[in-house]
């Protein structure tokens, strides 16, 4: 089972930062049509028997290196949005496969030597009232979405599914014939209810998925504000059964 609080200790991160203002709309899709999209070794993982998709648009705060204290004025602060599904290595380690991160901090297309698919595009986030309202559109191209959700209560007791949905501490990437794994601690997500008002995207059809029929399942947290994301390290291989 997925943990809700982080797996290991990222004793020595690299990066360190805030997860602010994040909403997790999630679709249930065949895992058939997921598989395509995710390389060997790693395996689809499922929750109630279907494989499952998530938008996820936050803002990164206070971006920086370790030993920089978050009070420095004049860190990166920008949006950011994932599209995002679920794998297992053969290994028994669960953790986030990234279809897609669209972002508006160029310094973010470093990550793409070790196959993180980040594309630039202009994204906001704002705050109506009771609603969030989160935008974003690729440049170039014309994968685009726009997001109003409305927060509601706390959720004080996390459902076995709020957990699988939300609480993943690696994630993994594919470059040049390697699997790379990067490890994240934080503190458990603060979740609350939530609501979509208005829902309009093209990033799961432009990934090569079906574009969603369902209603979502939704989430949304004010964030996590202790991110430690450890190196990126080559994936031992898989060793089959004799």
């Amino acid at each position: 089972m997925v943990a809700y609080g982080a797996e290991q200790r990222v004793r020595l991160p690299v990066l360190r930062a805030g997860w602010r203002t994040q909403t997790f709309v999630h679709w249930p899709v065949p895992v058939e049509a997921v598989r395509p999209l995710v390389p060997e070794p790693l395996e689809v993982d499922e929750y109630e028997g279907t494989a499952w998709v998530g938008l996820t648009p936050f803002v990164m705060a206070d971006l920086r290196p370790p030993g920089v204290p978050a009070a420095l004025p004049g860190l990166p602060t920008f949006p950011e949005t994932n599209l995002r599904t679920y794998v297992r290595h053969p290994g028994g380690r669960d953790g986030l496969w990234f279809l897609s991160l669209e972002v508006t901090c160029p310094l973010m297309l470093a990550a793409r030597a070790i196959g993180v698919p980040y594309h630039l595009g202009a994204l906001e986030v704002t705050r109506r009232e009771e609603t969030i309202v989160y935008s974003g559109r690729r440049r170039p191209g014309e994968a685009s979405y726009r997001l109003v959700v409305r927060p509601g209560a706390p959720i004080e007791r996390p459902t076995e599914r709020d957990v699988w949905l939300t609480s993943r501490w690696r994630a993994y990437t594919h470059r040049l014939g390697t699997l790379w794994e990067t490890p994240a601690e934080h503190e458990p997500w603060p979740l609350a209810a939530a609501t979509v008002e208005e829902l309009d995207e093209t990033l799961t059809t432009a990934a090569g998925l079906p574009a969603p029929t369902t209603e979502p399942v939704v989430h949304f947290s004010e964030g996590v504000g202790h991110v430690r994301l450890g190196a990126t390290l080559p994936c031992p291989p898989a060793h089959t059964a004799p």
